[in-house]
């Protein structure tokens, strides 16, 4: 079906968002808004972290609202694996069976194709897996995904998409997976049952191909979901292609929706991803590498395992207000890199306060970049962060000087 006559059969879905635009930059295509959901508001741009099995591995939920967290992460797969449908109708959904007061976002399962490829088989009825856990097999259709996200009760729920590597030399598969997406995204529709409570999400796929991105893109808007993702990225590709894509699907999106770019997490990927017109993102990567001992800061990734910190008796960052790195005498903890050094390659406790910091790290960042858009100074920010990050923004890697000069921003000018 095209996008006009899929348009015209179609009535408008039901939406349990309200999307607020508060500010644009006057040079970049950087937005500032706040989204207001079930469980409570949400200023974007936002960073979402990933609590995979309804838990931010290292943390208490009371520990990530300190983080500011308004909007977290789980995934739909796992959830079916365990506790299972059952047990998530029996305690009334995810929010109750976890503790957790604020939003909930649900991957479809359909990345899994990806990570867990060797267990999946994808065809146009669903895709069948062997669990991870016993080999049991599982089939995840569009309507028994989005079933199971009726049941996890998630503020923001995204449909079953075919998810191709952006390396495959595939064209005739990536194409497939296009348009098999589109065709689910109306079963996806045809199947939700809540949408007057949880909100659907759309995912635009293509691969690196700009016309086929153009395509899903002009299909996708026309389906009217409360929100858009762009996915299918962060599979290894070249920066530089990661940016012509989300460049080119923002470019052809409305602008009162929100427009999420999956699995983003890498600071300056975040920043530059704000300024080509994107709002939200999500990433394992700040609590995976906290596990690892390392710490983000402006300055770059610091691995605190290195014996140069065992006498550092500064804070993790200087400056920063999260939990860990707060002064006992402004009701924080005051934790030293020594004593982080100290634990982190024994005790499990130090990577839960790494977790901590990065997390905050990460979305205290997307307020401050939020700010700077309100203010209208988001290049002035860019020169700012990358002067920090790299030394000297002239030091930034080409794709992101070229990124950002094809929406106004020279780095390289003084």
């Amino acid at each position: 079906m095209s996008a006009a006559a899929g348009a015209s059969a179609r009535k408008p879905m039901p939406s349990a968002l309200t999307f607020d635009l508060v500010a644009k930059c006057s040079t970049t295509k950087a937005r500032a808004s706040t989204l207001h959901l079930p469980h409570g508001s949400v200023p974007l741009p936002i960073f979402m972290p990933v609590a995979t099995q309804a838990s931010l591995k290292g943390l208490t939920y009371d520990q990530l609202a300190q983080t500011g967290c308004k909007l977290c992460l789980n995934n739909t797969y796992h959830l079916g694996l365990k506790p299972g449908q059952a047990v998530l109708d029996q305690v009334g959904g995810a929010h109750k069976l976890q503790g957790w007061d604020r939003n909930i976002l649900t991957d479809s399962g359909g990345f899994q194709m990806v990570s867990l490829l060797k267990l999946a088989k994808v065809t146009e009825e669903g895709v069948r897996f062997l669990s991870p856990h016993d080999g049991t097999p599982m089939l995840l259709t569009p309507e028994h995904s989005i079933s199971l996200q009726n049941s996890i009760g998630s503020d923001i729920i995204m449909q079953l998409d075919d998810v191709i590597v952006t390396t495959s030399p595939d064209h005739e598969r990536m194409k497939e997976a296009m348009e098999r997406s589109i065709r689910w995204l109306d079963r996806c529709i045809a199947a939700h049952k809540y949408p007057e409570r949880q909100n659907l999400f759309c995912i635009i796929q293509g691969g690196l191909d700009l016309d086929l991105r153009r395509k899903c893109t002009e299909e996708m808007v026309a389906r009217d979901t409360p929100g858009i993702a762009i996915g299918g990225l962060s599979g290894g590709e070249a920066k530089e292609d990661f940016c012509k894509v989300v460049d080119t699907c923002t470019g052809m999106l409305p602008e009162k929706k929100p427009r999420y770019v999956m699995g983003v997490g890498y600071p300056e990927d975040l920043v530059v991803s704000v300024a080509l017109g994107a709002d939200m993102f999500d990433c394992v990567w700040p609590t995976r590498t906290g596990r690892f001992g390392n710490a983000i800061t402006p300055y770059g990734v610091i691995n605190i395992r290195h014996a140069s910190y065992a006498e550092d008796f500064s804070p993790i960052q200087d400056g920063c207000t999260c939990t860990c790195c707060r002064p006992k005498e402004e009701g924080g903890l005051g934790i030293t890199r020594a004593y982080v050094h100290h634990l982190v390659a024994k005790e499990t406790v130090g990577a839960h306060l790494l977790t901590m910091h990065n997390v905050h790290y990460l979305l205290s960042l997307m307020g401050s970049v939020r700010q700077a858009i309100i203010e209208d100074r988001y290049p002035a920010f860019l020169r700012e962060f990358f002067d920090k990050l790299y030394g000297h923004r002239s030091k930034s890697p080409e794709w992101v000087i070229n990124a950002l000069r094809g929406v106004g921003v020279d780095l390289l000018a003084e």
